[in-house]
């Protein structure tokens, strides 16, 4: 059975180039699962989807912790531990990565024994992130080397065929060039063995409190209130800027904030509005001299219960 993960951040279009590759697999005669797997939806935090194919029926159910592929659409998320980008990589294990680096400084960075590949610097779809999602699944596929052009042709009409020609087309495009540029690699991702049940290892759960449906569904009908929607509470992780280090960069964590959660104080510093700070975590992979880093929701709130740091 084929194992695949596609790691990006809510926007990239994950869930979607999961579908186009799934459909790809089916019209090859697979039996597939593809979904994905994220929290609350937001733009900018991690999420991830899967996609398993076998010429046999899959009795296999949740989420996929061994992958055979896994491909990472944004390598920002490759430090962030919430990310879960690296859990359960081998040696058997195959990674694409969308990155300037090369994938020897990957592998160096990483310690990984198995095989890495990088999305080649020189093509353009790596600024056009509406898609990266397309150009992933085009490399995933020839990697797979068991999906052919004429159904990855197929599987990209078909998920996105009601977003309209110019756009089927565009994704066509993006996604057959970079199925030609692994040409050289075509096959190297191999069927993992079956998962043992006796070796099956439970997921950590993250106990959450139920809520009042009053508190927690609030009715707004007024316009322009989406600052009373405290969208902080989503958070599981929470950036925290070490003024010390701070060069007072402020326009780069504050342009890359993807909910304009991080304002500039009249001293020049940046301040983090975590009434609204999903926290997606990238200003921490974003920040220059390092100064911000992420700590556990739960402990941070410990802290501020105790009078220390918030």
């Amino acid at each position: 059975m084929y194992r695949i993960r596609f790691h990006g951040r809510g926007g990239q279009g994950m869930k979607t180039a999961s579908r186009i590759l799934g459909t790809a697999f089916f019209l090859q005669g697979y039996e597939v699962q593809d979904a994905p797997r994220y929290g609350a939806e937001r733009r900018g935090a991690p999420i991830f989807a899967y996609v398993r194919a076998d010429q046999n029926p899959i009795n296999e159910r949740g989420i996929i912790t061994q992958a055979d592929l896994i491909i990472v659409a944004d390598d920002s998320l490759v430090p962030v531990p919430g990310a879960g980008v690296l859990a359960g990589v081998d040696e058997h294990t195959i990674m694409l990565i969308n990155s300037d680096q090369s994938p020897e400084v990957w592998k160096h960075r990483l310690n990984l024994s198995g095989q890495v590949f990088t999305l080649p610097v020189e093509t353009e779809d790596r600024a056009e992130l509406r898609f990266i999602g397309a150009t992933c699944t085009g490399a995933a596929a020839k990697l797979l080397g068991v999906i052919s052009r004429e159904s990855l042709i197929s599987a990209i009409e078909e998920e996105l065929g009601d977003l309209g020609q110019s756009v089927v087309e565009k994704n066509q495009h993006k996604a057959l060039t970079a199925f030609d540029q692994m040409d050289a690699h075509a096959g190297c991702v191999t069927v993992s063995e079956k998962v043992s049940a006796a070796d099956y290892t439970r997921p950590a759960w993250i106990e959450l409190p139920f809520e009042d449906a009053r508190i927690s569904a609030p009715s707004i009908h007024a316009a322009a209130n989406s600052v009373q929607v405290k969208t902080g509470l989503w958070r599981t992780q929470r950036p925290v800027i070490d003024y010390e280090h701070c060069s007072g960069c402020w326009w780069v964590c504050s342009t890359f904030c993807p909910d304009a959660a991080i304002n500039v104080d009249a001293s020049g510093h940046p301040q983090i509005d975590y009434d609204h700070c999903k926290g997606c975590m990238v200003c921490v992979a974003q920040c220059p001299p390092h100064a911000i880093h992420a700590i556990a929701e739960q402990q941070a709130q410990a802290e501020e219960a105790q009078g220390g740091q918030s």
